[in-house]
């Protein structure tokens, strides 16, 4: 009887002991993950809120100090100037042309070194693509900025064809882009190809598909989440940045320049602006996320 009666109890002990390892280990989580939600919540959510905020403000005419006068001015300027208009178009269209063209590089490349390369030269390869992060950012922008001057790499290429180096302006920042950001590129679409099952590839073989049939009615549908993944770096980080284009893109304004030449003389036009590529990004986020690729990330 009283073995009946401990062994209730010794369950509802169990029970009480592993709800108490419950709570605390919800604790310890919740102790673990404070820091940096807080760090997200005042330093990136709470930033972007001032951003926003202040946007609303405006700049007195004659001592240039910032008046926290609530007004819309500053967006009605980004929206109706034909000037601001052309920067935003121009923006987005260098950052969809990068991400075309890393798109293009990135696959053959990824390809190679996912399908076709023996896995030692794979990791050889891997750390090749890796070994251009390391690099200083400055390093590398102004290394293409000699190789685009006058007398420079291009022109000293191009002279035995009669061809010469296009200068600095808009092909030079799509092109330093591009070579900034094509390893996140290549490695979202080289995890994709490594993951994929080989199988599928034969079976397309087997059914006498040809190669470029295997690759839009295979290849590509599998693979298009991982371009997508890789494209909401190349295509962020050309909206955001201006300092490639202070360095090799001449007289080319774009969105972080106009950006950086407002926030001294007015500060709440240069947080409107810095909405325009904020919202572009949220919504290409939103668009991508359709496709699977955030979960590739």
């Amino acid at each position: 009887m009283a073995a009946h009666v401990a062994a209730p109890q010794r369950r509802g002990g169990m029970r009480q002991a592993a709800s108490v390892l419950h709570r605390h280990a919800g604790l310890r989580l919740t102790l673990l993950l404070a820091a940096p939600m807080a760090w997200l919540v005042l330093a990136y959510l709470g930033a972007l809120g001032v951003l926003l905020l202040s946007a609303f403000w405006t700049v007195d005419d004659f001592t240039y100090n910032v008046v926290r006068a609530w007004n819309t001015a500053n967006f009605h300027t980004v929206l109706t100037e034909p000037v601001y208009r052309s920067i935003a178009l121009r923006t987005l269209g260098i950052a969809a042309a990068v991400t075309v063209i890393d798109a293009v590089v990135a696959f053959p490349m990824a390809f190679y070194m996912a399908r076709i390369a023996r896995p030692r030269t794979r990791k050889l390869l891997v750390v090749a693509v890796l070994t251009p992060l390391w690099a200083s950012y400055l390093v590398k922008v102004y290394a293409w900025r000699v190789i685009f001057s006058q007398g420079g790499v291009l022109d000293w290429l191009g002279a035995p064809f009669g061809l010469a180096s296009p200068g600095y302006g808009t092909a030079a920042v799509i092109a330093v882009l591009a070579y900034l950001w094509l390893p996140y590129m290549i490695l979202p679409v080289y995890a994709g190809l490594e993951n994929l099952p080989t199988n599928l590839l034969d079976a397309s073989a087997d059914l006498g598909a040809s190669a470029g049939r295997t690759f839009r009615s295979v290849l590509l549908p599998l693979i298009k989440p991982s371009v997508f993944a890789g494209s909401v770096f190349t295509f962020s980080l050309s909206l955001g940045d201006y300092i490639t284009v202070r360095i090799v893109g001449g007289k080319t304004q774009v969105l972080g320049t106009a950006i950086a030449d407002n926030v001294t003389l007015n500060l709440p036009l240069a947080a409107a602006l810095s909405c325009v590529p904020v919202v572009m990004i949220v919504g290409y986020l939103l668009a991508v996320r359709r496709t699977g690729a955030l979960d590739s990330l």
